[in-house]
């Protein structure tokens, strides 16, 4: 199956083009439905059965290439559109066809009775299509098609409802900022090409990871390298200080926020960081980087979720958080942790979009989290899978966070310092305490909503991805049992990466003795301080409400701060966007283009109109003065003549 991987961009293609054709014609709602989703269920099966028959081949020859045809070849330059399938890509594409086929399945439900449903299709199996060949293919210029191709689909999903308010602005605008925030990584990114092709002279991930691997190449260019790379990452990954788009996203349908959320978009940036791991291993400043930004990201964006009462807001700060952490094993070397992070929180995440977006639904699209309250009889089957990812993502013993997280928390500790652990861990333990803030005020408690409103329990196609996304956040992490529980079988996730990160590894091998009882020791501390922070946020906004006016009050200053997100969009707003819209009115528009295009413009046409006037003199339509003329011309032609004898 591996040699017709093509298919999986191929079906979700063809869904695009059938629904977006044909979708407004085709008024049965289920049939729009069942093809944008069986087509990327399609995919999933075939990635499935790629990945078995992969891991029955010898290790040594479980990275294949599917070339397709020749893409461009200009001088030096041969690009193969082709496809990677390895241990790596794998695995993304399991996750992306796997939670997106779901999300898909949910959608069908949740969109019922938009007038766009057959829109809204189209673009999710778009969105698909550009981000398996970002996953898949083998070399960076394929990549980053499918890089560009999740922008402009991220673009088109996010301002769906392009005719609504959100927040102070509108939804175009919010569509109009991921787009533009993004494009400024993919300038860096496209600076990192060019730097990988002058240096490596290709572009296809085995020769320039091989060339990085066994050539001399100095540790600048790899900074370099790394460095425009990275900016990219900030960017789609939504890290310092590119982040800012991804809390707006929200203003998209909730099937949105969880595909971008949860298992494709942002999740492209660790990918690619991933998969250039020897570049960035050649430059081990350049990885301190990486995990700096990751940790500041994780913390700082922690904070901010700590307040917000839009149940999405929460989310959205939360998946900025996570990726942050994801960065964070990046950076300290621990490849595979960082990609275990990725398929742990593809589950739990989309669980909790998914739930979110199912309690909005029972609530009549109201999100305001503080106008909930006692939903856990109204809604049971939202609630129990809700409640089991906010236990995964906040570290409960035994589910897929916990495995995740704490392996970042321990080659943070291990390959970093222990600076790097306690700001992990103290991000950690924000995550319990806000998740469950978010879950008791949606689900314990009084009702605080209006007597209007009725709620009620999704519908099965709804309910029914929810369990299973329930179900990976509970099994998800068996894969990646750490090393002191697994004993002999090992960390069976890290064994399946290993050959794409071997050589990497290898390069850095920094890793230092530690004992098993240091493990165990940071993982309780982390794990008991998670479940303090659980227990605290249920007592305090479950059984203590009338208390946290006053603990706002005596933190006014902070509280103020948090809520309006440090502020960052405004000081964007006043240090960047304003200033460059000032100059571009007075001087590029007033001045360059009014007084010096348009003025060379129009002083051509006004030395044309007086020298042609000047002409215009001469061709007076009389016969006789062209015949005086002549007569004068050729009287001087013989003057000149007579004279030069």
């Amino acid at each position: 199956m591996i040699d017709y991987i093509y298919l999986t961009i191929v079906l979700p293609l063809l869904g695009f083009l059938i629904n977006g054709l044909f979708g407004k014609k085709i008024k049965n709602e289920k049939v729009i439905g069942i093809i944008g989703s069986a087509t990327v269920g399609i995919s999933f099966l075939i990635v499935v059965l790629a990945f078995f028959e992969t891991l029955a081949l010898p290790v040594e020859d479980r990275s294949n290439t599917v070339n397709l045809f020749t893409w461009l070849s200009v001088g030096g330059l041969n690009i193969e559109f082709g496809y990677l399938v390895d241990q790596l890509s794998l695995v993304m594409a399991l996750v992306v066809t796997g939670v997106g086929f779901l999300i898909h399945v949910y959608s069908i439900g949740y969109m019922h009775g938009d007038e766009g449903y057959w829109r809204f299709f189209a673009y999710l199996n778009l969105f698909i299509f550009a981000m398996m060949n970002l996953v898949l293919g083998d070399n960076f210029l394929v990549l980053f098609l499918g890089w560009e191709g999740v922008g402009l689909c991220s673009y088109l999903l996010i301002g769906f409802y392009y005719d609504r308010k959100f927040e102070k602005s509108t939804v175009p605008d919010a569509a109009k900022k991921a787009f533009i925030v993004n494009r400024i990584g993919d300038f860096g990114f496209l600076l990192g090409m060019f730097l990988i092709y002058f240096t490596f002279d290709s572009l296809n991930f085995n020769e320039v990871f091989t060339k990085a691997e066994f050539t001399s190449v100095p540790e600048s260019t790899y900074f370099l390298i790394g460095l425009f790379l990275f900016i990219g990452a900030t960017g789609k990954s939504a890290q310092i200080p590119l982040f800012v788009w991804l809390p707006d996203a929200m203003a998209g349908p909730t099937p949105v926020s969880a595909l971008i959320h949860a298992a494709t978009m942002v999740t492209a940036g660790v990918y690619m960081v991933a998969r250039s791991a020897i570049i960035y291993a050649s430059a081990p400043t350049m990885l301190t980087i990486v995990a700096v930004i990751g940790l500041l990201t994780a913390f700082f964006a922690a904070t901010i979720g700590l307040v917000q009462n839009d149940i999405k807001k929460v989310l959205a700060y939360s998946t900025v958080s996570q990726l942050g952490y994801m960065f964070l094993a990046l950076g300290v070397g621990a490849f595979s942790a960082g990609i275990f992070h990725v398929m742990t929180h593809a589950f739990f995440k989309a669980l909790l979009f998914l739930g979110a977006g199912s309690v909005i639904h029972g609530m009549h699209e109201i999100q305001d989290i503080r106008k909930y309250g006692g939903l856990k009889s109204k809604m049971p089957k939202t609630y129990i899978t809700f409640i089991i990812a906010a236990f995964a993502i906040s570290g409960f013993p035994g589910l897929s966070g916990f495995f995740s997280k704490d392996e970042i928390l321990w080659y943070s500790y291990a390959n970093g310092n222990i600076v790097y652990w306690l700001i992990g861990a103290l991000t950690a333990v924000m995550t319990a305490f806000y998740m469950f803030r978010l879950v008791s005020l949606t689900f314990f408690g009084e009702a605080r909503y209006d007597s209007s409103v009725h709620p009620h329990e999704s519908p099965a196609v709804m309910t029914v991805p929810l369990m299973i996304l329930a179900g990976l956040a509970v099994v998800g992490g068996y894969v990646g049992i750490p090393e002191i529980f697994s004993g002999e079988h090992g960390n069976l996730f890290h064994t399946w990466l290993l050959p794409v990160f071997e050589p990497a590894e290898q390069k850095l091998a920094h890793m230092g003795s530690h004992s098993h009882f240091e493990e165990i020791l940071l993982m309780a501390v982390s794990v008991i301080a998670a479940l303090g922070a659980m227990y605290g946020a249920y007592k305090i906004y479950t059984e203590k409400l009338n208390k946290v006016e006053r603990i706002r009050a005596m933190f006014k200053g902070v509280y103020t701060t948090l809520l309006n997100k440090y502020y960052v969009d405004e000081i964007y707003e006043a240090v960047i966007i304003n200033p460059i819209v000032k100059t571009s009115r007075t001087i590029l528009w007033k001045i360059t283009d009014n007084k010096i295009i348009d003025g060379i413009v129009n002083g051509s046409a006004s030395v044309v109109e007086i020298i042609s006037g000047i002409i215009r003199k001469f061709q007076t339509g009389v016969a006789q003065f062209y015949a005086i003329v002549m007569m004068a011309g050729i009287a001087l032609v013989f003057f000149w003549i007579i004279l030069s004898l």
